[in-house]
């Protein structure tokens, strides 16, 4: 049975149609019609996400061999430059199976060659929201972030290094560089003393290395799922309003009594940017398949997820322990999918941001964006920032770290300062 339509041939554009609404403000229909494989939603997810949509309902339902998901999204941003055609199309048509031999090919294959990174480096005058402005420039022409390295001069002069992937894979042509550093100078302006693109050397792998976290940080930073897990935490007084509120509406539970196959999972908390993807990559960690699934519209605030779901064999989830293991994971990833602390750097204050990997490698998207406009909106400027991976409790962390310069209008030493700016980040990063 092949569901929500006709079988599409192997390779076919088809697979993927997305049908723009037809007024403003009507949501935009993005159909995925393919072969199924465990992952297959999460990986449609983070690309919607990456390019600042958002997912107002969504329906999937497979059969175990063909998938069809239709998702209802609308811009997030009401600056974004929406790229859509094309360039979405093709991103999500890169991560659908062509067709049923996708498995067996995966399985005989080699490893795939590894993507390229390339080493964007500039040197100009400071200025607030010069972090962002430069994010933007790069969301825009489809580069990803894999690493930063940000030095600002006692001159009031920053010298960035860039790590960036091209998700379009041109950044190999003079062309696509050309185009690169024209848009580069243009945002620049007069303030660039010199701005240059080449193939990354050993220095990335130097630029991985993350300094030392103390273990105080660590332990704030990284322990915080369990924080929020946890209702006899007497640590739960310290949690913002916002997060008091998604914790007390928030409930994952499972049932195995509706299907002779398969483990319902319902969900409800309240909603956030990026949610569908984050109960998908719970559940793609988990290497738990979906074959029937919907995700409401939002009311008054909150989510309501139903899930069908199986293990490998085709069973449901039975065993106790995997279950609480299960529940408790994604609770942690809907109350808390990111980790925004402020605290101490030797004598400077430090904005720290924290997401977990999923298993495959890859991080969130748009994070380094979404602080960087937090922060310009703020008016605070960066001093040095960083992006590297962190390893704690098992499982691998994308950490953003960010000295502020103390020349703001915010007294950075007051904790209830430090307590707003951490919550307006927050609330940045979580589209409230």
């Amino acid at each position: 049975m092949i569901l929500g339509g006709a079988m599409r041939a192997p390779g076919s554009e088809d697979a993927v149609v997305i049908e723009k609404g037809k007024k403003a403000g009507e949501p935009h229909v993005i159909t995925v019609n393919c072969p199924d494989r465990t992952g297959l939603g999460c990986d449609i997810c983070r690309i919607v996400l990456d390019f600042g949509l958002y997912i107002k309902k969504g329906d999937v339902t497979t059969d175990g061999v063909w998938c069809y998901i239709v998702l209802w999204v609308v811009p997030h941003y009401d600056s974004l430059i929406l790229r859509w055609s094309h360039d979405l199309k093709t991103q999500l048509l890169s991560v659908c199976p062509s067709c049923p031999t996708y498995f067996l090919l995966n399985l005989m294959s080699p490893s795939p060659t590894p993507t390229s990174v390339y080493l964007l480096n500039f040197f100009c005058l400071d200025r607030t929201g010069l972090l962002h402005d430069v994010t933007q420039v790069l969301t825009e022409l489809e580069l990803s972030i894999q690493s930063v390295k940000v030095t600002t001069t006692p001159d009031e002069r920053v010298l960035d290094l860039f790590f960036i992937t091209d998700n379009l894979d041109l950044l190999h042509t003079k062309k696509r560089q050309d185009e690169t550093l024209v848009q580069f100078r243009s945002v620049l302006g007069e303030s660039c003393i010199s701005c240059e693109l080449k193939l990354a050397g050993p220095e990335y792998e130097y630029h991985q290395k993350i300094p030392s976290l103390s273990p105080e940080v660590a332990e704030e930073l990284f322990m915080m799922s369990e924080q929020l897990t946890d209702e006899e935490d007497n640590r739960a007084q310290a949690l913002s309003d916002d997060m008091i509120k998604m914790k007390k509406n928030s409930s994952v539970t499972v049932d195995n009594s509706l299907s002779p196959s398969h483990t319902l999972l319902q969900i409800r908390c309240a909603d956030h940017r990026g949610l569908l993807y984050d109960v998908l990559r719970t559940l793609k960690d988990f290497n738990v398949k979906i074959s029937y699934g919907r995700f409401l519209p939002r009311t008054q605030g909150h989510r309501d997820i139903e899930r069908f779901v199986q293990v490998k064999d085709e069973k449901k989830i039975l065993d106790p322990d995997k279950q609480s293991s299960l529940c408790l994971r994604l609770k942690a990833e809907m109350l808390h999918p990111l980790r925004v602390i402020i605290t101490n750097r030797g004598p400077d204050t430090e904005l720290v941001v924290a997401n977990p990997v999923e298993l495959s490698g890859k991080g969130r998207p748009r994070v380094f964006y979404d602080v960087t406009l937090s922060l310009k909106v703020l008016g605070i400027c960066v001093f040095s920032a960083e992006i590297r991976r962190y390893t704690a409790g098992n499982r691998e962390w994308e950490v953003y770290r960010f000295l502020l310069d103390e020349n703001c209008l915010f007294q950075l030493g007051s904790a209830s300062v430090r307590n707003e700016i951490a919550n307006q980040v927050r609330r940045t990063l979580m589209g409230w």
